[in-house]
C-alpha cells in the first residue's frame, strides 16, 4: 500500500524502502525514496489514532505550525505518507549534556528555541480546533487524572513496600485533582512534549507524535519538557527554559501573572513526576524490565528538590513522598562505569560517524571488499538483519573471514581498555549504502563482545535510524 501511495503521489517508481526507528509506538515508519523524492510512510494499527494525527496535522498546517505535511492517505485510513523532516532528533542532539549533566551553549539554545515554540502549539493550535478528532478522548479530565494517580499508587508506591493509609492518601489525591482541573482554558495540550518528538531541520524545531493531544492546561507540557527525569537539566537551565516560555507566552497572554503561573506549574510538575514513577514501576516491577528502575533515582531527585517547599495543602501525600525520597534503594543514582563500546554501521557516501564522546580514535572497518548483496535487485528491500541477507553473506563466506580478523583486533583493544579503566571505544563498519554488509558486521561484533566481556554496548545503524543498547 505504501508503494501505491508513494508512486501515485510522486509519479516516481519506489526505489528504496527503509524501516525507521519508532519510539514506543505500534506504528511502523519507513523512509520511501524514488528519484529525488524522499517521504515518510506510516503504517498504523489504530484507525482512530491515525485519524487524530492526520486531522490535527492538517489543522496545525493551516495555522502555520511546524509539523510535517500529510501528502496522501490510503482509502482504509491505515496508511499514509508524510513530509520527511530528516534525521536530526533533538533527543540525540543533546545526548552529550544528558549523559554528563552539563549542557553546552548549543544544546541550551536548541532546548530554549524548542520550548519557545510551545505557546504557538497550545494557543494557535487550539484556534478553531474540533477537539472531537482527538484520541482517545477530547480533553484532560477527572478520569485522566485518576488513571495517572492510580498508576503511581498501584504500580510504584505499593511495589516499594512502603506502608501507607490508602484512605488518607486518596483524600489528598482528590484535593490535588480538583486543583489540577481548576484552570482548564481553551488550549491544546500536546501531552507528550519531549525531546524525542522534536526534529531539528535547518536549525529550527519541528514537531511530531502529537496524536495523543487534547484540550488541556498549558502547564502540563511545560512540566513534561523541563522536568524530564533522565535529562538531568541543571536548575539554571530549567529556569532559563521557563523564562523563555513565559516570554513567548506573553504573545498570547500579555498580562500573565508569573507568580500564579509558577504556583500552578509546580502542581503539574508534582503530578507529572508521580505519573512517570508509575510508568517506571510498571515497566520495571511488573514487566520485569529492570533498566526502567534505573531511571527511578532521576525522577526522585526531581521530587526531592520539589519537596524542599512542602505541599502543605496535601499533608498526607507530602509525608509519604518525603519518606519515599529517603528510602535507601532510591537514594543514589548508580552510574555505570563499565567500558562502553559504541558500534556503528554507516554509508561511506554520507561520511564517517563522529565520535560523540569527544575521545576520538577507535576503529573504522571498510566492508566494501565483501560481495555486496545490494547490487542484486532482490536484496535491496532488505538489510543486514534480515534472514535473506544473512544467508547470502554467510553462504558467500567472505564476511566470516573478515570478522575473524576484526574480532582479534577489537578483543585485544577491549581487554586493554578495561584494564586501563577507559570508558569509551568506538568501532564503525562502513559499506556502500550502510544497509547490508556493515549492518551484519556491526550486529555480529556486538553479539560477540556481549558474550565475551562485561561491557556496555551501544549499537547504532545510522542509515536505518536504529539505535539500541545490548
Amino acid at each position: 500500500m505504501l508503494r501505491i501511495l508513494f508512486e501515485s503521489y510522486t509519479h516516481q517508481p519506489l526505489a528504496e524502502k527503509i524501516e525507521m526507528k519508532s519510539s514506543g509506538s505500534n506504528r511502523r515508519y519507513y523512509r520511501l525514496k524514488g528519484g529525488d523524492v524522499s517521504v515518510v510512510g506510516v503504517v498504523g494499527t489504530s484507525l482512530e489514532e491515525n485519524r487524530a494525527f492526520i486531522g490535527l496535522t492538517r489543522h496545525f498546517r493551516d495555522k502555520g505550525l511546524r509539523v510535517p505535511q500529510v501528502f496522501s492517505v490510503s482509502e482504509d485510513g491505515m496508511c499514509y505518507i508524510q513530509e520527511d523532516l530528516g534525521d536530526k532528533v533533538l533527543y540525540d542532539l543533546v545526548a552529550q549534556g544528558r549523559e554528563s549533566g552539563s549542557y553546552g551553549s548549543y544544546e541550551c539554545n536548541l532546548l530554549c528555541r524548542t520550548i519557545e515554540q510551545l505557546p504557538k502549539l497550545q494557543f494557535r493550535g487550539a484556534q478553531g480546533l474540533d477537539y472531537s478528532v482527538c484520541y482517545p478522548q477530547p480533553a484532560f479530565d477527572e478520569r485522566m487524572v485518576d488513571f495517572d494517580l492510580n498508576y503511581f499508587k498501584y504500580c510504584f508506591l505499593k511495589a516499594t513496600g512502603l506502608e501507607f493509609n490508602e484512605v488518607e492518601l486518596q483524600d489528598d489525591f482528590e484535593r490535588l485533582k480538583a486543583d489540577l482541573l481548576g484552570e482548564m482554558g481553551n488550549t491544546f495540550m500536546y501531552r507528550d512534549f519531549q525531546a524525542r518528538n522534536v526534529m531539528i531541520r535547518d536549525g529550527e524545531p519541528w514537531f511530531i507524535d502529537y496524536q495523543g493531544g487534547r484540550r488541556g492546561p498549558i502547564y502540563y507540557d511545560v512540566a513534561s519538557f523541563v522536568w524530564q527525569a533522565r535529562s538531568r537539566y541543571p536548575e539554571d537551565l530549567k529556569e532559563e527554559m521557563i523564562r523563555t516560555y513565559l516570554r513567548a507566552l506573553r504573545t498570547f497572554v500579555p498580562d500573565v501573572d508569573e507568580e500564579q503561573f509558577r504556583d500552578r506549574l509546580r502542581l503539574f510538575v508534582l503530578f507529572r513526576t508521580l505519573q512517570v514513577l508509575g510508568a517506571y514501576g510498571f515497566r520495571g516491577y511488573f514487566e520485569k524490565k529492570p533498566h526502567f528502575l534505573g531511571s527511578v533515582p532521576y525522577a526522585l531527585s526531581n521530587l526531592r528538590k520539589l519537596l524542599q517547599t512542602p505541599f502543605d495543602q496535601y499533608p498526607y501525600l507530602n509525608g509519604i513522598l518525603t519518606k519515599l525520597t529517603t528510602m535507601p534503594q532510591f537514594n543514589e543514582i548508580t552510574e555505570d562505569h563499565r567500558l562502553e563500546v559504541r558500534i556503528c554501521s554507516f554509508a561511506y557516501k554520507k561520511g564517517i560517524p563522529v565520535d560523540s564522546t569527544g575521545n576520538g580514535g577507535g576503529y573504522v572497518f571498510d566492508c566494501r571488499s565483501i560481495n555486496n548483496p545490494g547490487k542484486y535487485e532482490h536484496y535491496r528491500q532488505f538489510n543486514g538483519n534480515d534472514p535473506e541477507v544473512i544467508r547470502f553473506l554467510e553462504d558467500d563466506g567472505e564476511i566470516k573471514v573478515f570478522l575473524d580478523s576484526v574480532y582479534k583486533l577489537v578483543d585485544a583493544h577491549v581487554k586493554r581498555f578495561m584494564e586501563r579503566k577507559f570508558t569509551h571505544l568506538q568501532v564503525c563498519f562502513g559499506c556502500t549504502g550502510g544497509q547490508h554488509r556493515s549492518v551484519y558486521a556491526a550486529e555480529h561484533l556486538a553479539k560477540h563482545l556481549a558474550g565475551k566481556f562485561d561491557v556496555k554496548i551501544t549499537l547504532s545503524h545510522r542509515e536505518l535510524n536504529i539505535e539500541k543498547i545490548l
